[in-house]
């Protein structure tokens, strides 16, 4: 009985935390995206500031989502597969990332690569500034996503070990024949699964984002900047209809994740 009661109790506290901190939270934006019409709403997402942002975020998205899947299957190749001095230290600096502040990794970037740095003055005088332009936006997100990526793979490829790859090169397989038809039919769930993780960070990012951007609305604002732009200039209504497109696109990752998850769990069990 006792038991019972604790595990109704704790489903009970379940639904309602995630009620209150997922839930009620996206109604509240799509209610007010919506609040003044379909026709405003409409307007808001055609203004050519949003259309720049939504661009941006695309863009970003396609340049950073590839770089992401080959470093994340060279590292955990390298990780998972070899052994070789400095793995550790490796595998510290894959890590790096996620136990740093956002807003620190862009202040790194700017302190690097910016306006008032060698390295940064001499594009800068070629005609390619990298900090506040579209090259510093995909730095930064480069650097905040590509752990996700590898960290999905890692465990899974060293839960698989390495026989079935020994056994294809012994059998007369190239390294390339032996990737594309041993190692990644065993890892595509992986690698999927880590592409929606990653692409949904890289679509969502703000702080190291919002510190190399500089801010120039129609040219370096991302849709989650334009949003915190659109609602300090008091336009609500933009402001939520902005924030109503990127919760679609986190539901639309978490509907793709369950997928995965699904299909993959099927596929094991025939």
């Amino acid at each position: 009985m006792r038991a019972t009661i604790t595990k109704w109790a704790l489903v009970i506290l379940a639904v309602v935390l995630f009620s209150l901190l997922i839930v009620v939270p996206v109604i509240a934006i799509f209610s007010n995206a919506f609040k003044e019409g379909f026709d405003v709403f409409r307007a808001a997402l055609t203004m050519p500031d949003m259309i720049s942002a939504i661009q941006l975020t695309l863009l970003t998205l396609a340049i950073t989502l590839p770089i992401n899947m080959i470093f994340g299957l060279c590292a955990s190749w390298a990780i998972a597969k070899c052994d070789f001095y400095g793995k550790p230290l490796l595998l510290t600096l894959i890590d790096l990332p996620l136990s740093v502040s956002p807003v620190i990794s862009g202040m790194v970037f700017v302190f690097l690569i910016g306006p008032r740095t060698p390295l940064g003055a001499w594009f800068s005088d070629k005609g390619f500034p990298i900090i506040f332009s579209v090259p510093g936006i995909v730095i930064v997100t480069l650097f905040v996503t590509f752990p996700i990526m590898a960290r999905e793979l890692i465990p899974l490829m060293q839960a698989q070990g390495s026989e079935e790859e020994e056994a294809a090169l012994i059998l007369g397989a190239s390294g390339w024949q032996t990737f594309w038809k041993v190692t990644l039919p065993n890892i595509k769930w992986g690698l999927i699964y880590g592409m929606i993780l990653a692409g949904g960070r890289a679509i969502g990012e703000f702080g190291a984002v919002s510190v190399v951007s500089g801010h120039i609305r129609g040219k370096t604002n991302t849709l989650p900047l334009e949003v915190e732009v659109l609602y300090n200039d008091y336009n609500t209504s933009a402001a939520f209809a902005a924030a109503s497109v990127l919760a679609c696109i986190s539901l639309l990752c978490l509907l793709l994740k369950k997928w995965v998850e699904y299909v993959s769990k099927k596929e094991a069990q025939s």
